[in-house]
């Protein structure tokens, strides 16, 4: 039916709706409608995806056409601006960008068109397909051919953007080397003054008649209007003074401790320097245009001129907030007080003549003076730069040599790398002046510019690094909400670990974004850099693996989405689901233990998946760690294995007392690799797994986790054997300690050197309370035998007596006689 056109289908669905309704029965007509449905419905997909066919053939001949223009453009003879370069380039690359998108969309079409095909396969020889079949194969071949012929396009159009992209960057480069290479006429030279003279009438004229459109749009502004608005900018004036006061207190109060409240106060003030002169800026000129119309080149001054008026705020604003003269206690940049008073108004001096720099080159511009003015122009105005640069080097440098002189004790030396920057900026300096008094005026504007381009923005990238870092370290100094339970980051490592992470990475970004900015000039702006980085998004091919930074994203997130599930559901089952079952505490350990491993195996696989990598594809590392196994990774291995065993099996487990070739302890953690014994002494034992599998293990509390009290006791031959035997053996019966299953037992072993020899033996619970049960029963025995008045025999002594010395040497003589020692 695909084979049908749109209105054909829809002519069809109404004639039949109309035959059904004057012919046939209600019944007949709701059939008919159900049947009827289906055309309607494919009779406007059918439409809407020609429709779409047709919108996306139109962008890809509209980016063929900016295309071809811009190349052509390239290729005239004409020379180009760098301005008009620029903005080819973006053109570019926005280009470059659409059909990439374009291409990304149709690809998944093309992709289902092509598994319905598939599905369909060809038709087989000598047998008759149904005419639905048919139609379908039709329509999905001719789709196919469409999706195909603009996937393909959206490609090449994408490879002869960015290689058209590049040719405007080698364009604009050649033009920059030309331009700087370039030699007028030296400004100490008489020919130069010679020909700024020729210029000037055509210069003064253009420039009266663009001060003579500014003053008739300012007189055409009614002086109520001008009265309001001068009002206006007094009270953005008072507002600037008060809002430095409020956020000052704000900032005060409110923000924690610490470094955040110096760059926080560092941050509103940059911001407060910009927008102050900007809101006054767009009052004038809407005084300008209240009544007027201005020409396209006197309005793009005035914005040209707001632009340079809120960047020199920002200059100045920035400068004195990280010199803060006035509160040294909030300063953000390392430096002595004298020198940060002495310096306090380099920001706004350097702001004004970079100010005045922007509006002059600005205003040659719009007047289009000749070469000669232009040339004169950029020399003065780079040489005033480049002596503002001069003076506040030397002035910071005198103002320091001083504070070192004066304070020796106080004054920190100078590092090495400050050094070298004063030097290379000396240097850049005084090539910048000769180059500009010799003729070279493009090159030398170029250094001063950019020695001053690369002051602001290093100054701005201090700033922004700094703030990025205090707020990072609020995230360590912050404690967790002592209601929540287990928090993500609850010990104060963890906070530090994960604050210097994000700290790092922030850091990194703002670092980035200036070299981005300190390569603008070079033909590499934002716009270049943030195209190339997202031409990464097509992936980096490892082999038959393609990475791509979403898939790279992807599966952080699902490690660590994963991990997370998993030690909550872990949580679960030691604290919730494990403790209401009959395992002991020792199975439960081992059973969480286990579903972790499983659990974090679980996590790894689908992170992998996410990567694009799965799990077929890795038999490459598993090749490779059999190797590894084979050299050196052995012992781990089979340590590991040990560890799964001691989990499943559980020949032992947490708690065990238990005995391994000298080591006696309980078991405090099976991990991975080894065991955990804790020794009597408290003192750990680490003990690998596979000991336990390939040697003898004595596990006391293993299978009857009960211990065995027995008291040997010497008594003399005398006594009556019976009364003794009651008396001992309810000494033991009378210990609550001792149980009553298996019950304690009296044995009388022999008679040894003329005395009794009784055992007596019970059993405790535990075997780790048979040495305190055993003292308790001698203690409480030996107060019995005595209220009985039944004599313990004495141990085998030796008596040493002084006998007459004979030759000088006393003699002594053993007392043999004696009993046997209690033993036990």
């Amino acid at each position: 039916m695909y084979s049908l056109s749109p209105a054909l289908h829809f002519y069809s669905c109404c004639a039949a709706l109309l035959i059904s309704f004057k012919r046939t029965n209600f019944n007949h007509l709701i059939a008919t409608l159900l049947v009827s449905l289906p055309l309607l419905l494919s009779a406007g997909q059918a439409q809407a995806q020609d429709d779409k066919a047709v919108a996306v053939d139109q962008k890809l001949d509209g980016l063929r056409k900016q295309i071809t223009q811009i190349q052509e453009t390239i290729e005239g003879k004409a020379e180009l601006d760098d301005a008009t370069l620029s903005q080819m380039k973006t053109d570019a690359l926005a280009a470059s960008t659409e059909a990439d998108n374009i291409a990304k969309e149709l690809t998944p079409q093309l992709t289902s068109v092509q598994a319905r095909l598939a599905e369909l396969g060809t038709p087989a020889t000598g047998v008759k397909e149904t005419a639905d079949v048919v139609a379908q194969r039709s329509q999905l071949n001719r789709d196919n051919s469409a999706l195909d012929a603009q996937v393909k396009l959206a490609r090449l159009l994408i490879v002869e953007a960015d290689q058209l992209s590049e040719q405007v960057t080698t364009v604009r480069r050649a033009q920059l080397q030309a331009r700087l290479g370039e030699r007028s006429a030296s400004i100490l030279a008489a020919p130069f003054w010679l020909q700024l003279q020729a210029e000037f009438p055509q210069n003064a004229r253009r420039l009266r008649a663009l001060m003579s459109e500014i003053g008739s749009a300012a007189s055409s502004t009614p002086s109520i209007v001008w009265s309001a608005l001068l009002a206006g900018m007094l009270t953005f004036l008072l507002l600037r003074i008060w809002a430095g006061r409020y956020l000052m207190k704000l900032t005060s109060t409110r923000v924690p401790h610490g470094r955040l409240r110096r760059s926080v106060h560092a941050l509103t003030l940059t911001l407060l320097s910009v927008a102050t002169p900007f809101l006054i800026a767009e009052l004038l000129k809407l005084g300008l245009r209240w009544n007027s119309v201005l020409s396209e080149k006197t309005s793009a001054f005035l914005g040209n001129s707001i632009g340079a008026i809120c960047f020199g705020g920002f200059v100045a604003g920035l400068g004195y907030a990280l010199l803060s003269p006035g509160r040294p206690s909030w300063r953000l940049l390392p430096l002595h007080d004298r020198v940060a008073h002495r310096m306090r108004h380099f920001p706004a001096a350097f702001a004004s003549i970079m100010v005045l720099v922007w509006l002059a080159e600005s205003l040659s511009t719009v007047i289009n003076t000749g070469l000669s003015t232009a040339v004169a122009i950029n020399c003065i105005v780079a040489l005033l730069l480049g002596a503002t640069i001069a003076f506040g080097l030397r002035r910071a440098s005198r103002v320091w040599k001083k504070v070192k002189l004066e304070d020796p004790d106080h004054a920190v030396p100078t590092p090495l790398w400050l050094r070298v920057v004063a030097i290379l900026l000396w240097l850049a300096l005084a090539t910048s002046a000769i180059s500009l008094l010799v003729g070279y005026v493009a090159f030398g504007s170029f250094v001063t510019k950019q020695v001053s381009w690369i002051l602001v923005i290093v100054s701005g990238t201090y700033l922004f690094a700094v703030l990025v870092d205090d707020v990072c370290m609020l995230l360590s100094s912050t404690e967790p909400d002592p209601n929540q339970k287990n928090p993500v980051l609850a010990t104060p490592q963890a906070r530090d670990q994960a604050a210097v992470l994000l700290s790092g990475v922030g850091r990194v970004v703002v670092v980035l974004l200036a070299i981005m900015l300190l390569l603008a000039p070079f033909g590499e702006g934002p716009a270049e850099l943030i195209h190339r980085i997202s031409q990464l998004d097509d992936g980096l091919a490892i082999g038959e693996i393609l990475i791509r930074p979403g898939s790279v994203i992807q599966a952080m997130m699902v490690m660590v989405f994963s991990f997370f599930g998993l030690r909550l559901l872990k949580h679960w089952l030691e604290t919730r689901y494990l403790p209401t079952t009959k395992l002991d505490s020792g199975m439960q350990v081992s059973a969480a233990t286990l579903f972790g491993y499983a659990g974090g195996v679980i996590a790894v696989a689908l992170a992998l998946s996410a990567l694009g990598i799965g799990l077929e594809r890795i038999a490459w590392v598993a090749s490779a760690l059999s190797v590894g196994i084979g050299f050196g990774l052995q012992a781990v291995v089979q340590n590991f294995v040990s560890g799964l065993i001691l989990l499943a099996e559980r020949p032992v487990k947490v708690g065990d007392w238990v005995s391994l070739g000298g080591v006696e302890g309980d078991i405090r953690r099976i991990n991975v690799r080894a065991t955990e014994i804790q020794m009597g002494d408290r003192s750990t034992v680490i003990v690998p797994n596979s000991e336990f599998i390939t040697k003898t293990v004595r596990n006391v509390t293993h299978a009857s986790p009960l211990g065995l009290v027995q008291i040997k006791l010497p008594l003399p031959l005398d006594i009556d054997a019976e009364q003794a035997r009651a008396l001992i053996l309810q000494t033991f019966i009378d210990n609550n300690d001792i149980l009553a299953t298996p019950e304690p037992n009296v044995q009388l072993d022999g008679i040894d050197n003329g005395y009794l020899m009784f055992n007596a033996t019970g059993f405790a619970s535990s075997p780790r309370l048979a040495y305190g049960v055993r003292s308790t029963l001698l203690f409480d025995l030996l107060k019995r035998l005595r209220a009985a008045d039944m004599p313990i025999s004495k141990p085998n002594t030796m008596m040493l007596s002084t006998a007459p010395a004979i030759g000088g040497t006393p003699l002594s003589t053993p007392n043999l006689p004696g009993t046997p020692p209690v033993s036990s």
